[in-house]
């Protein structure tokens, strides 16, 4: 399928980097990146063929001689490059998109995806197959570009992928056997440049779908359900009167499968992501004793509501990952004693009144990023306590100061990190960081 063909690639990182390798041989390609590959990679690629161009200004070498062009994630729908593509009626694909065609015919494929969730959702998946002894493969954007080990994968195996809208934007032939949508809100509205777009791009994880295939919907959600209206999959539900959990458990078919103090995770949001992976399993034989076993010991993904520690009567807990405001409400339903949230970051003008309704428990405010001052005129408007900090090392050492036994510290910014932070997950070590060094 992808042979004689002039292709760009339009970003480096692990995705365009992998994928350049896979592509290359019998092909003309070329990867474009904003700034330069360390050397290792950069040998590499061009020992394998691959021409290197290094451009602040990628949309100038966009013109109708390209057969193909393969798009970093990250590369918003509404920048420049992207929209030459769409102009010039290219052929743009993503790194996910071009390994589908390199898979066994035999995988079976299951795809995460939601505003929130994904990651916790598709881990426990990952857990509850691995433990059934099933061959299981795990990627997407939770880690390992697909096409750095598309060919190791064997025959009959099952591919679990957590994708993201960034990733949903640029899929064409990609068909999942299982889709999990967990939910939709609003968040990365930068980058898509309207919420429609964004809902839509969502529903795309039921793309090719047939009457063979299988989609998990929460139906308490009403843009997931407005986004799959029409989709030919099975479809199984949770959040309504067959698969719910109360206050004692958590039940598929209106049978209890387990109760809540059987399961580490705390949380109704975590109960939600269990929901979407039992319903997964009922497809690979629900096994009760499997789910007791994997839920009574899986802790939590890093950075996502992650319990750090407690130190002197007080309990902190790192969610860096909350990088919009319904994540942060998700942790906010969580607790029940006097909270000190450290929130703000990069601004993309998220609304952080969506929090009002949740912020009973909250007794101070510690603002900080690139939103410090909208943060402080919020908590100003709700007649919440607020220190101006800007940056966490700040408002760590104010929180230091005023915090007693039995209160809880929550980083849950509702913000994005990248206007001090590479990642979100540095964020969240800088915090587990500061709290280790008081413990030393």
């Amino acid at each position: 399928m992808y042979k004689d063909l002039k292709i760009l690639l339009l970003g480096g990182a692990r995705s365009g980097i992998s994928a350049a390798k896979l592509i290359c041989e019998g092909n003309d390609v070329t990867l474009c990146d904003m700034k330069e590959l360390n050397e290792e990679d950069r040998k590499e690629l061009e020992s394998l063929g691959v021409k290197i161009i290094i451009s602040d200004h990628q949309e100038d070498i966009i013109d109708d001689s390209w057969d193909l062009i393969i798009k970093n994630p990250a590369i918003p729908y509404v920048s420049k490059v992207y929209q030459k593509c769409l102009e010039l009626n290219l052929k743009v694909i993503n790194e996910l998109e071009l390994a589908y065609h390199f898979l066994p015919k035999s995988t079976t494929i299951i795809g995460v995806t939601g505003s929130n969730g994904k990651t916790t959702t598709s881990t426990i998946i990952y857990e509850l197959i691995k433990d059934l002894g099933r061959k299981v493969y795990l990627g997407g954007n939770i880690g390992t570009a697909l096409c750095s080990f598309v060919k190791d994968i064997e025959e009959n195996s099952i591919l679990l992928l957590e994708i993201s809208d960034h990733q949903l934007v640029d899929f064409r032939d990609f068909k999942t056997d299982i889709s999990v949508l967990t939910n939709i809100s609003p968040t990365h509205l930068d980058y898509h440049g309207s919420y429609e777009h964004y809902k839509q791009t969502k529903g795309r994880i039921f793309n090719n779908h047939d009457e063979n295939c299988l989609a998990i919907i929460n139906k308490a959600n009403n843009d997931a359900m407005e986004v799959s209206q029409g989709i030919k999959s099975k479809v199984e539900y949770f959040n309504d009167n067959n698969n719910y959990f109360d206050d004692k458990g958590i039940y598929i078919d209106k049978k209890l499968v387990i109760r809540l103090d059987e399961i580490k995770l705390l949380g109704n949001h975590n109960y939600e992501n269990i929901l979407c992976a039992l319903l997964v399993m009922k497809e690979f034989n629900l096994d009760i004793d499997t789910v007791k076993r994997v839920l009574k010991n899986f802790g939590g993904v890093e950075h996502r509501l992650e319990y750090v520690t407690e130190l002197n009567g007080v309990k902190y807990y790192n969610d860096s990952k909350a990088t919009n405001p319904e994540a942060t409400i998700t942790a906010l339903k969580t607790f029940k004693s006097n909270i000190h949230l450290i929130l703000g970051g990069q601004e993309r003008f998220q609304d952080f009144n969506d929090l009002n309704d949740y912020m009973k428990y909250v007794g101070t405010i510690y603002a900080v990023g690139t939103t410090t001052q909208r943060v402080c005129e919020y908590a100003a408007g709700i007649g919440k306590k607020c220190y101006e900090c800007k940056y966490l090392k700040n408002a760590m050492d104010k929180i230091k100061e005023n915090v007693k036994p039995g209160d809880i510290v929550l980083l849950s910014t509702a913000s994005a990190s990248q206007d001090f932070y590479k990642k979100f997950e540095d964020r969240g070590d800088e915090f587990k960081n500061i709290i280790k060094s008081w413990q030393e």
